[in-house]
């Protein structure tokens, strides 16, 4: 399926439940003379925190000046220049505990500066203007790299690895790339034309796209034989198992398929009563995303307090102003239906004095529910790594199913294998996943760079790899 074709597909799946009108944006964008006001209370830190507190380091002091200055394709080119999904960042970053809560604005009890809607105005303006990319690929140096998994860490990889002139082909096992930006990211934050969109800016750099390519032991091994390096960029898995009575009936999803399924066009509505499983940011988002598609009744079950959830306060904020209903310190001991979900059993939980979680024998309830969505982690996808190929000595090292790699270049144990984003964080933000690729793709280069000397001096000044 070719990106025309894929896009195609999504486009009319997306007008088909209405998204747009459903899913309205969180954070509307800025007006032009609202921007340029906005620009102009930065104060343009030298030392600038906000820079620091961003996992790409985007120059925020600098892309903000050029808004107050109206050179929006500068400030753009600033931010793709260390962010090539600067656009999907700005609407899906937490802003709130990266730039803008570094902000010095705080320490004068003032608002801090809006980047993250800045950065969208910048990024905005550039695809609003129909301009290419403010740069272009490096000199071909006959390299090639496969990508494994079309996620935000693959296409940072791969923007970097064109930028200096290597071939970047990516394969994923969906219809389209973009990984939890296009598929697991809700409409109100990230929507998904605006995923596609950046995608679009990769294909502009001559990036390769392979989709419905389900990469296996056999698959890989024929990538490792056909190009120069790998970066592995799968992601996470599936979404943990309850492991209990009645899981199998009708009416139990996970919380990916669920966010996926409305913003493809699969899911129209929401039942009656939804109840999920989790106290994540994911969970918070199908939960949202339950009331928006018409729920009357959201709850979300979590074994343990709010003080312990690992969402973010300002999404448990969020979830509560739309309506979202929370049970604590509850645990999942069964699913009540025949064919059909009707209710989840519940059992009460204590904490010990040692922190450990135990039941409340005999005081279990059911929660009337019409759907389940399951939000309590993903497996590692790292299986068919057991039988990469052997170099230098080395496999590709994992630990706990995660895979290990030199911070500084994203190098596996294996030389000519690279990784990043959640595969190797476990699952943290869009933008972290972005600086993993980065760093990786960088690495790449330079490997690669190396390899090609090495080939130099050992042939006498002719490169026998030409």
């Amino acid at each position: 399926m070719s990106m025309s074709e894929s896009t195609n597909f999504f486009s009319r799946a997306q007008g088909s439940v209405e998204v747009a009108a459903r899913f309205a944006e969180l954070h509307p964008p800025l007006e032009k003379t609202a921007a340029v006001i906005e620009a102009l209370r930065c104060l343009y830190c030298f030392d600038a925190p906000c820079a620091a507190a961003c996992p790409t380091h985007i120059d925020v002091p600098k892309f903000i000046k050029k808004i107050a200055s109206g050179n929006l394709e500068g400030s753009a080119r600033t931010i793709l220049d260390a962010n090539i999904l600067g656009a999907s960042c700005a609407r899906a970053c937490p802003v709130q505990v990266l730039c803008e809560g570094a902000c010095v604005m705080h320490r004068y009890n003032k608002q801090p500066i809006e980047i993250g809607r800045l950065q969208r105005f910048a990024t905005d303006a550039l695809h609003a203007s129909g301009a290419p990319l403010p740069f272009s690929p490096g000199a071909d140096t006959g390299r090639r790299v496969a990508l494994i998994g079309g996620g935000p860490a693959s296409l940072a990889c791969a923007a970097e690895l064109r930028r200096r002139g290597v071939r970047a082909a990516i394969f994923d096992a969906r219809p389209l790339p973009g990984g939890l930006n296009t598929y697991g990211i809700a409409e109100y934050k990230l929507p998904l034309a605006e995923s596609l969109r950046e995608i679009d800016l990769l294909a502009q750099l001559g990036v390769e796209f392979h989709f419905e390519t389900v990469v296996d032991a056999a698959k890989l091994a024929e990538l490792d034989a056909s190009y120069d390096a790998v970066f592995l960029g799968m992601g996470l898995g599936g979404i943990h198992k309850l492991g209990v009575v009645g899981e199998e009936l009708e009416g139990v999803t996970n919380a990916l398929e669920f966010i996926a399924g409305y913003k493809s066009g699969t899911i129209h509505r929401a039942p009656a009563r939804v109840a999920v499983i989790g106290a994540g940011n994911t969970a918070i988002d199908a939960a949202n995303a339950a009331v928006r598609l018409g729920a009357n009744e959201v709850h979300m079950v979590y074994r343990r307090g709010s003080e312990q959830m690992s969402a973010f306060a300002f999404e448990y904020e969020h979830a509560r102003e739309v309506g979202v209903k929370f049970l604590w310190h509850v645990m999942p001991v069964g699913v009540v239906g025949t064919k059909q979900v009707q209710g989840l059993e519940l059992a009460h939980l204590e904490t010990t004095d040692d922190g450990s979680l135990v039941t409340r024998p005999g005081e279990n309830f059911v929660l009337a529910t019409d759907l389940i969505v399951l939000a309590i982690g993903q497996a590692t996808h790292t299986e068919f790594l057991d039988r990469t190929p052997v170099r230098d000595g080395a496999k590709v090292r994992l630990e706990r199913g995660r895979i290990v790699i030199d911070r500084d270049t994203g190098q596996t144990s294996n030389p000519k294998y690279f990784a990043g984003g959640d595969c190797v964080n476990g699952g943290r933000e869009v933008v972290d996943a972005v600086a993993d690729g980065k760093r990786a793709g960088i690495g790449i280069a330079a490997w690669l760079a190396g390899q090609r000397a090495n080939s130099l001096e050992i042939a006498g000044g002719y490169d026998v790899n030409a």
